[in-house]
């Protein structure tokens, strides 16, 4: 079940578009190494990969697609409960190193894509399962919009979307405003390292150049504009939440 990955997303017709792929490419292939020995090690990522996985309800006749995969934090686990998988990052290094763990682990049903998830495009009514866990944070709002839109069609009847992501907006309600307050009070708190990561955030988060989490309302809105007939948000750490869809 190879995608076709020549479609352009709604953002690459601005050259803006373009150099952010460029950029997000070049970014995760340097830290590819360092994602994979640490990914595991992050006790709320850990939770928001696990609050995926018991939403996902994956079946053995399922097929299924992880995009933004990694080196396999949720793949892997998912390659066990589904029929077959399909892993899609936009670095070749996470890739293969995804391919590696999957070959130790003796696991067969998995195939590995590179590509940028803007791109990505499935046969309509070809997936039981659409997985994504903290990727598509780095998407433009447009392409995020896109992206749900081109899921529900991917899907088959009864099939699920389930997103775990950052999801807050940009201090518009209360737990915008409480989570950006934490964060502020522990960076605060690690002296002067922490003060540089401040003004290095906040020209990140103010022009949303590396990362542009929405809010999950946001999500929501999106998945019940596309189609999706169910859809529910689950709040797991500070940050974090896990949204899933099913098509009717």
């Amino acid at each position: 079940m190879t995608p076709i990955t020549d479609h352009p997303s709604p953002s690459e017709g601005r050259r803006g578009g373009a150099l952010n792929l460029a950029r997000q490419q070049r970014f995760w292939t340097r830290r590819a190494a360092t994602w994979d020995h640490g990914a595991g090690n992050n006790p709320g990522l850990v939770k928001v990969v696990d609050q995926v996985i018991r939403s996902a309800k994956a079946t053995p006749e399922m097929r299924a697609v992880d995009l933004g995969c990694g080196s396999g934090q949720l793949t892997l686990t998912l390659a066990q409960q589904v029929g077959s998988i399909v892993a899609v990052d936009i670095s070749q290094t996470m890739i293969d190193l995804l391919t590696e763990h999957a070959t130790s682990a003796g696991i067969a049903n998995l195939e590995g894509v590179a590509s940028p998830i803007e791109r990505l495009v499935f046969p309509d009514g070809s997936l039981d399962l659409v997985v994504t866990n903290y990727a598509l944070h780095h998407l433009r709002d447009r392409d995020k919009a896109a992206l749900v839109e081109r899921s529900h069609r991917w899907l088959k009847p009864g099939g699920r979307l389930v997103i775990g992501d950052m999801m807050f907006g940009r201090g518009g309600d209360s737990r915008d405003r409480e989570i950006i307050s934490s964060k502020l009070v522990l960076l605060v708190k690690k002296g002067p390292g922490g003060w540089w990561r401040i003004l290095k955030n906040a020209s990140r988060y103010l022009l949303r150049l590396q990362e542009r989490p929405v809010s999950i309302d946001a999500w929501t809105q999106m998945c019940r504009a596309a189609g999706f007939d169910s859809v529910e948000s689950i709040p797991v750490v500070n940050e974090a939440a896990v949204v899933c869809a099913t098509k009717a």
